[in-house]
């Protein structure tokens, strides 16, 4: 079978499931906005409402971690970058909330797309409240959360009967800061915790939990562009984590995952 009879067949096949899904999309509206998230990176992990959303929009407001595959699914809209990644060239937080208002007021179809979740560290209960207090029509479209997809993808289970029995997200972006989270009250739980926007704290973060008692040989990893071609994991210890990852080069945006379901990892591999 040549490759292009084989793509022609999975297309086909795909058509078909979708077909027997019936799946039926909400229309969306000229004037209303649609906070959606787009997942951890691969298209593939795009949920159903995301897609016919990117299809329906003529107007579309996305972030830095959504890739260009993605953002060419919206082949009708026009194109407004809002940047949101740390370190690089952003839109400030209310001239994003400014220009989706606008755009709403001038009868545009527009979905406003974020990496990952929108209500999970992405301000989209921001963007949502300030929508509201506008007299804006806006609908949440859920996406996979970038930290629990990562694990996943990297062979980390988010929770293991013995291991854990709940799941920290953390956000680590004001480690070292007067607006620091307790990261010592975190590590008494005993409870794994994700942290996003952690990596320039890394070291601060990484410090706080051991003082906070967490022995230093607690499993930790750092995922990097999880689910994409350039997905690379470090896995080490907690009193390590900082210095290996920096000398792999590792760099944002990434998750942190400190726990004992990190060494679930090597043990899924065949690897323990």
């Amino acid at each position: 079978m040549s490759g292009s009879t084989k793509n022609e067949g999975e297309n086909a096949t795909l058509e078909q499931a979708l077909s027997r899904l019936n799946f039926k999309p909400c229309r969306l509206e000229p004037g209303h906005v649609w906070l959606a998230g787009a997942g951890p990176g691969d298209p593939g992990c795009l949920t159903l409402e995301v897609l016919a959303a990117l299809a329906e929009a003529d107007a579309l407001v996305y972030d830095a971690l959504v890739s260009s595959d993605v953002v060419a699914v919206a082949q009708n809209a026009d194109l407004f970058f809002a940047g949101k990644r740390g370190g690089k060239p952003s839109m400030k937080q209310d001239d994003i909330t400014a220009l989706l208002v606008r755009l709403a007021r001038e009868g545009r179809r527009v979905v406003r797309l974020k990496g990952g979740d929108p209500y999970i560290f992405g301000r989209g209960g921001e963007e949502a409240l300030a929508l509201a207090r506008e007299n804006i029509p806006f609908r949440v479209l859920p996406g996979l959360t970038s930290g629990l997809s990562a694990m996943a993808a990297t062979g980390i289970p988010a929770t293991m009967r013995g291991i854990n029995k709940a799941v920290i997200l953390a956000t680590g972006h004001a480690a070292g800061t007067d607006d620091d989270l307790d990261w010592a009250a975190i590590a008494r739980t005993g409870q794994p915790v994700v942290v996003y926007m952690g990596m320039a704290n890394l070291p601060l973060i990484a410090a706080a939990l051991l003082d906070g008692g967490l022995a230093p040989s607690t499993p930790a990893a750092v995922i990097v562009a999880a689910t994409t071609p350039q997905e690379r994991t470090v896995v080490a210890t907690l009193a390590t984590i900082a210095e290996e990852a920096a000398a792999a080069g590792l760099a944002s945006p990434a998750l942190i995952v400190v726990g004992g379901i990190v060494a679930m990892r090597a043990a899924l591999a065949g690897q323990a």
